[in-house]
């Protein structure tokens, strides 16, 4: 508790989260951590968002038509979802929906059902909830049109069984009539990149303040030497993993080898 009450004091002189308002309303918001460092022991941690929503009049038990809605994006990626089908007895990949610009993470939290915040056009525009993450597909796809919405729940549901999406409704609590915290769990499997922490104060369905964070995931130490050897130089890093590969073959041979 003393920590977080230091966290909390910190928050009011940081400038780090941009707040936009309107009707004279302030978001301000803060993390935990802003570097997650991935290292060969890395199993996944989790970032705490904390805050407080200035000059509103919110008790717990009565909200006055005030709800927080925050929302983790990792950075984007292109994503090919397949299905398979039976052919000669096989199971093989048959039609494949590629996802174009789609987040490679993302959690929302929300202090009540995603749904009851606002209208779905307003949630559609602003990203909020899995049921409204903009999924562009390629021209190039193969998937018939009455198919598509079973490709995009399927890419939804693989998602959320690696964890990498998620969406935890009524998981933002406030601690006092207008100061707040929420946990989001970060799991081994996590990308690399810039991470933006977008939260959004709305009132009767209108949004009015919000601010946008960034949370870096990189790697560290030998983690990150391995990583831009093979993002940056491919071939050597091939070069390398074979001659590994022959090297430990070669020294196990001669370890259990018998006279």
């Amino acid at each position: 508790m003393i920590r977080l009450v230091l966290l909390l004091a910190t928050l009011f002189v940081c400038t780090n989260a941009f707040a936009q308002n309107h009707h004279g309303l302030n978001l301000v918001t803060s993390l935990s951590s802003d570097m997650i460092s991935i290292q060969s022991n890395f199993t996944g941690t989790e970032i705490v968002i904390f805050g407080q929503a200035q000059n509103i009049v919110r008790q717990p038990n009565d909200p006055s038509g005030y709800e927080l809605a925050i929302v983790v994006q990792g950075p984007p990626q292109d994503i090919t979802t397949r299905r398979k089908g039976r052919f000669l007895g096989v199971w093989v990949n048959r039609e494949a929906e590629r996802f174009q610009n789609v987040p490679s993470f993302y959690a929302v939290a929300s202090t009540v059902d995603i749904g009851h915040m606002a209208d779905r056009t307003v949630l559609d525009e602003l990203g909020i909830g899995l049921n409204h993450i903009n999924l562009a597909v390629s021209g190039s796809s193969n998937v018939a049109l009455a198919d598509r919405d079973d490709f995009r729940r399927a890419f939804i549901r693989l998602r959320e069984e690696t964890g990498l999406y998620s969406e935890q409704e009524t998981s933002i609590k406030f601690l006092t009539d207008t100061m707040f915290r929420t946990n989001i769990p970060l799991p081994a499997n996590i990308p690399v990149g810039d991470y933006k922490v977008k939260s959004f104060l709305f009132h009767h369905g209108e949004v009015v303040s919000q601010t946008e964070q960034t949370l870096y995931v990189a790697k560290t130490g030998f983690e990150q030497f391995t990583f831009q050897l093979a993002q940056n130089y491919s071939l050597v890093y091939g070069l390398l993993a074979v001659s590994l590969a022959i090297f430990t073959g070669w020294l196990a041979g001669v370890i259990f080898r018998k006279d």
